[in-house]
């Protein structure tokens, strides 16, 4: 359960510093980053995986490149399930904010848990 706990406010913080590095996107507070993450990883979870299988013929087409737009896909339908909690302005903006999400959740993910393990 601590772990659960732990993963869900690292997303929720990485959904913070992904807000305020893009102006396209906006959250409204860290209660609503937490409830975007929620619905992040449903999203994720749950229509993610689908998304790729029928998109695989492309995705081998363009050398996996296509599976940036399934993650912006996603990432912009997680944003219209949230409601008030994020704001995303358009595709492009859906686009950079799953690139930028992955990358700020990684580097977030590897600080904090390198802390922990020391």
């Amino acid at each position: 359960m601590r772990n659960l706990l732990t993963t869900w406010l690292i997303a929720g913080l990485s959904v913070m510093i992904t807000a305020w590095l893009l102006p396209g996107i906006q959250v409204s507070g860290f209660g609503g980053a937490l409830w975007a993450a929620v619905v992040i990883g449903i999203v994720n979870a749950s229509i993610n995986p689908l998304l790729k299988l029928v998109t695989l013929p492309i995705s081998i087409l363009t050398l996996g490149f296509f599976l940036l737009v399934v993650n912006a896909i996603c990432f912009s339908l997680a944003g219209a399930l949230a409601g008030e909690a994020i704001q995303i302005d358009g595709f492009l903006w859906s686009f950079l904010g799953a690139i930028v999400l992955t990358v700020v959740s990684s580097i977030v993910e590897g600080l904090l848990r390198g802390n922990a393990e020391n």
